[in-house]
């Protein structure tokens, strides 16, 4: 299994990210965010295939794409169509949906699943295509006693509430944990594969369960123990435009330490922390200090503000790399 990604469009630009969950048999897709421009990065078979699309919020900058994306994929009968975000998405997205003419799409049942996130839980409305998404229809929603949004037999998404002086939601990939098989062991034992290996790979034992193999009764317990040996499942967080004040740092820090990739916003250098701070962005060694502290593999920095010259982007990420050295741009942006 693997979590892959690619940071859509380039530096000093509206920006998104298109994540890819892949197991082997299959391969599961989320898009944060939609920049103007971004859905065209991602080739049209991908977005066909999107499983979950996720906003932060809706300033301009991160929706202004929304329609190239709705073109590609408003009548698909593939896959359900989900889309995630704060208090007021249905709103904002009701609206978005009836902005076009829709007078050919009569007998299209396409439904539009639609989450408003709340911190005690999600709220969901169902638009039909062949009501010309006149209507919305309220769907059972949930309770959240923890930030996971929904959990998956391969993946789950956690969203977390910030501040950007309105709610902007902060979310969470993570992989499964992995058990497999230490085939290292299995030979020295002499054992061969077979049906045997199921059942061992399957639920934990139960009092006193043994397993035949190779026409020997053992302990099921004692075979697991031996074999089956844990592996943590990979995770990305995707963090953009809230106030990455110390009472933030410490609640995400908390919710993600350990984690593999951070992709994050980086509006701003240093020396202008007052402009953070009154409009409610981050530093980029904030974003490091983060990183840090969460112990991450890596931290992608991203969304940077066009008031810097590019030069002075290059400067910003190696004050980034002095607080955590794994930091870097996405990779197409170029070297600095």
């Amino acid at each position: 299994m693997a979590i892959e990604f690619q940071v859509l469009g380039g530096a000093g630009e509206d920006n998104a990210a298109f994540v890819r969950v892949t197991t082997g048999q299959a391969i599961h897709r989320l898009l944060f965010d939609c920049g103007e421009g971004c859905p065209g990065a991602v080739p049209n078979a991908e977005l066909l295939q999107l499983d979950h699309l996720c906003f932060s919020h809706f300033h301009m900058d991160h929706v202004a794409g929304f329609d190239s994306l709705f073109r590609r994929v408003y009548d698909r009968e593939t896959k359900r169509n989900c889309v995630w975000g704060p208090p007021g998405t249905r709103a904002v997205l009701h609206h978005r949906l009836q902005g076009f003419l829709w007078n050919l799409v009569a007998g299209k049942h396409v439904p539009w699943f639609v989450h408003d996130i709340h911190p005690d839980g999600v709220q969901v409305e169902r638009f039909e295509l062949s009501e010309q998404f006149a209507t919305a229809h309220p769907e059972a929603g949930q309770g959240r006693t923890s930030e996971l949004l929904f959990s998956h037999p391969d993946y789950s998404l956690s969203a977390f509430t910030m501040n950007h002086g309105t709610p902007s939601m902060a979310y969470l990939v993570r992989e499964v944990d992995r058990v497999n098989v230490n085939t290292d062991r299995m030979a020295a034992r002499g054992w061969k594969p077979g049906p045997w290996l199921k059942r061992v790979r399957g639920t934990p034992a139960g009092p006193g369960e043994v397993v035949e193999v190779s026409g020997t009764a053992h302990s099921l317990a004692e075979v697991q123990a031996e074999l089956l040996t844990l592996t943590s499942g990979d995770s990305l967080a995707y963090l953009t435009d809230f106030r990455m004040d110390g009472p933030a740092v410490d609640y995400l820090v908390e919710r993600l330490r350990g984690v593999g990739t951070i992709i994050c916003e980086s509006q701003y250098r240093p020396a202008d922390v007052d402009l953070a701070v009154a409009n409610k962005h981050m530093v980029a060694t904030e974003a490091a200090t983060l990183a840090a502290r969460c112990g991450a593999r890596q931290l992608v920095l991203f969304h940077v503000s066009d008031r810097y010259p590019p030069h002075e982007w290059g400067d910003m990420l190696r004050e980034a790399k002095a607080v955590f050295p794994r930091t870097e741009f996405p990779p197409h942006w170029g070297r600095f």
